[in-house]
């Protein structure tokens, strides 16, 4: 992709249409990187006197590599000038107060990615940071990155789903934490002295979520014999139009954390509570996201029928399946869509085949929508701990609870005597096992899931097929 020129937020003449990842003090900054990061713990920081500790003048030494290479790329990003003075003047003061725990706020505040949405820009990222679904500590990761912002995405942005900090972004190159399954750039994931007042920003790789949403459906399919519509299999076969689906995708799903008729703000106070709930409110957000894209269908927008293949196909085939058993609420997710459509009938095994209702299948997801809808809506004259067995009554409609579950028995087997943060205890890590024919399914696409780490548009994305 080719930066366009004197995009929205960046002064005219400032772009370059030079690849970061391609300027050869990009791998002396990823090398650089990659020596800091086994040395440092979990918190970040560099413990000199461990055994086998590097000296203090090795670890400065790969600092100054780093800053080094940093200072040489900058003038390719001069859109980031103000980011990569402040980044570079952290990496010195982490440097020069002993490696401690980074502190790297000044260089946050001072990235501001959604503030220059345009569609190709490039940015080079560096920051002590655990990456979700990849690595848990805060190691120092450095990424090349693009935002994707074409002008129909802007325009509905504008128009009708604003959403001032939403990014999508696309992978140019990365260090080993993104070598993984994490597919979000998120500032709260950054070592800080404090939290920011508000963060301004979340970036999200829709290059990645295609690249693996196409890699396990096409081997979903496969396996299940699904007679797939002409229009879904081209979509299958075309990285950049799943890539579109996803980022409109994401920007609606982005924003309807903070919409709608909410009993409680689900991301934005910290509280403890069943996984189902969390896993109620992504399928919630993903299911407004397909609702919309119905109607933007309706209004002849190209990308919403992708949009709602690639929301029932990756909710269906590769949530369930994906990560382990321990409060998995994505994979509940996954598991109440596939349970509601077939006992709806738009889904049916049968014959060793999976057959798939598509005209009727918007009408029933967008049915399921409303039933969360209606339980948010009435969730609000509710006590905490009622509206989570109402939440948990409308999950196990659908989705037989675990045999030996102490909450499938109801209010009377539950010490009511306790706040309800620890009556959480009592909920399973696996409180709605797979079914047997995701036990099976599970299996079968073990190794093709396992495949996808690290996915970006530039793998061969099929091989696995």
């Amino acid at each position: 992709m080719t930066e366009i020129l004197s995009p929205v937020g960046v002064p005219e003449g400032t772009v370059t249409a030079v690849r970061v990842a391609d300027h050869p003090a990009w791998p002396v900054l990823k090398e650089a990187v990659e020596t800091i990061r086994p040395w440092q713990a979990k918190d970040g920081s560099v413990d000199l006197l461990a055994e086998d500790a590097p000296s203090a003048a090795t670890v400065r030494h790969e600092v100054d590599r780093a800053i080094a290479a940093i200072e040489e790329l900058a003038p390719l990003l001069p859109h980031n000038a103000a980011y990569h003075q402040a980044l570079t003047a952290d990496l010195r003061r982490w440097a020069e107060n002993g490696f401690g725990v980074p502190d790297f706020l000044d260089s946050l505040l001072a990235f501001q990615p959604a503030q220059q949405r345009a569609d190709g820009l490039q940015h080079l990222v560096v920051f002590p940071m655990y990456t979700q679904n990849g690595n848990p500590n805060r190691n120092f990761e450095a990424v090349v990155l693009r935002m994707v912002w074409p002008d129909w995405l802007a325009e509905l942005e504008r128009t009708r789903y604003d959403n001032a900090l939403f990014c999508g972004i696309t992978f140019e190159d990365f260090t080993a934490g993104y070598d993984t399954n994490s597919a979000v750039l998120f500032p709260e994931t950054i070592a800080v002295r404090e939290a920011p007042e508000r963060f301004t920003w979340g970036g999200i790789f829709c290059d990645r979520e295609a690249a693996r949403f196409r890699r396990v459906s096409e081997a979903a399919v496969a396996t299940l014999g699904i007679d797939l519509p002409p229009d879904i299999r081209d979509m299958l076969a075309d990285q950049d139009r799943c890539q579109q689906a996803f980022v409109l995708w994401d920007m609606v799903h982005d924003r309807t954390h903070s919409h709608g008729d909410l009993p409680f703000d689900p991301f934005m106070i910290k509280q403890r509570q069943p996984f189902w709930m969390y896993g109620l409110e992504e399928l919630r957000c993903d299911l407004t996201a397909f609702k919309e894209a119905v109607k933007l269908e309706a209004e002849g927008c190209p990308q919403a029928r992708d949009v709602q293949y690639a929301v029932i196909f990756d909710r269906m085939f590769r949530f369930p399946v994906t990560g382990d058993r321990v409060r998995n609420y994505d994979g509940l997710g996954g598991q109440l869509l596939f349970a509601y459509l077939h006992q709806h009938d738009v889904v049916r095994w049968t014959d060793n085949t999976l057959h798939i209702d598509w005209e009727r299948a918007p009408k029933v997801t967008n049915q399921l929508c409303g039933e969360i809808e209606k339980l948010y809506r009435d969730g609000i004259d509710r006590p905490k701990l009622v509206h989570w067995f109402a939440a948990y009554d409308l999950v196990s409609t659908y989705l037989a609870p675990h045999p030996g579950s102490v909450w499938a028995k109801g209010p009377d087997a539950l010490n009511l005597d306790q706040p309800p943060r620890k009556l959480v205890d009592d909920v399973l890590p696996d409180e709605f096992p797979l079914s047997m024919f995701y036990e099976a399914l599970a299996k079968k696409l073990r190794e093709v899931i396992a495949s996808t780490k690290g996915i970006t548009a530039g793998s061969d994305v099929l091989a696995a097929a």
